[in-house]
């Protein structure tokens, strides 16, 4: 990753890491969980050689940037000023901005909080999610009566030392399992029933897409971090909702780009806002489903990612 230049950044209160490669109109990259700047290594080489200047953090709470203790420290106002900070710190506006997971989550509410800084908007696996009704808390209650969505476990306190006493191993499970590799009987199962047996889960092998140098590379930057950082964005979903009832039927109204595995759970629970893309986003420019794959949707599929967003992003004014 030579070609990658690494800097670092004083935004909203916080040091943060950014990856910096390529010149030309900037787009700037949002991780999500488990993951961190290097999630999106081949886009960053193939955007840099298709004439974009493409900058790619470290989120709050992982790899190098700082990592506040408080859970509120990660709600959604602090994880976009922390963006807006960084282009702000650089002088470049406005950017495209692409999200993957919960980097997706994050450039939706970033898109929406400040479009005079966002210009277009790529999301990955996550579709646009407007705010409902109810909590997402609640949401899970009605959607998975008497059973445990999986953020519910994520958002416990503590839950962070369960993925911390097996840092590799965790990664690995979760890198696999997620993904379309998996039979479908043995794909992530993102909802239990605490009445039922535990389910019994194989050591994942490692999936084809996935080298032994890059599982090194998650597992050192999370033993650096650890995991409650992370976590913490889960924390605030309730927050993040009570916050924001002036996002009521707000929609994204930048050209999208939506791209996401055919096998990917995340398609099955939030399939409704999936199929509503098309209402919500009037400039939707694309809505691809990639065969085969699963929630690792830029690292599954490098060469078409990159290809759909380069594609994308020749075609903005």
């Amino acid at each position: 990753m030579s070609e990658f230049a690494h800097r670092f950044v004083q935004t909203n209160g916080i040091r943060m890491h950014y990856v910096e490669a390529g010149q030309g109109p900037t787009v700037l990259l949002c991780h999500g969980f488990p993951e961190s700047w290097y999630s999106w290594r081949h886009q960053i080489r193939a955007l840099a050689a298709a004439g974009f200047r493409v900058i790619a953090p470290d989120l709050r709470g992982y790899g190098q940037s700082d990592r506040p203790t408080a859970a509120e420290d990660y709600d959604i106002f602090q994880l976009t000023g922390d963006l807006v900070g960084l282009l702000n710190a650089l002088g470049e506006h406005p950017v495209v901005i692409a999200g993957h997971d919960w980097g997706a989550w994050v450039t939706q509410y970033a898109a929406m909080l400040r479009p005079d800084l966002f210009r277009a908007v790529v999301l990955l696996s996550v579709p646009f999610l407007p705010r409902g009704p109810i909590s997402p808390s609640e949401w899970e209650r009605q959607q998975y009566p008497g059973k445990i969505f999986y953020q519910q476990i994520f958002r416990a306190p503590g839950s962070e030392r369960i993925f911390e006493a097996d840092v590799r191993g965790m990664l690995l499970n979760i890198l696999y399992y997620a993904s379309g590799e998996p039979a479908p009987a043995m794909r992530w199962n993102y909802v239990t029933d605490p009445k039922a047996p535990p389910p019994v889960t194989p050591p994942a092998p490692q999936p084809a897409w996935l080298r032994d140098e890059d599982l090194d590379f998650f597992t050192a930057e999370f033993k650096r971090s650890g995991f409650a950082g992370p976590l913490n964005y889960y924390r605030n979903v309730d927050r993040n909702w009570s916050l924001t009832p002036f996002l009521d039927g707000a929609r994204i109204l930048q050209p999208t780009l939506f791209v996401a595995g055919e096998r990917d759970v995340v398609m099955e629970f939030w399939k409704a806002e999936f199929d509503a893309m098309d209402t919500n986003l009037p400039r939707l420019s694309k809505k691809v489903v990639l065969p085969g794959v699963g929630h690792w949707t830029q690292q599954e599929r490098p060469d078409e990612v990159s290809r759909l967003m380069i594609e994308f992003l020749g075609h903005l004014k």
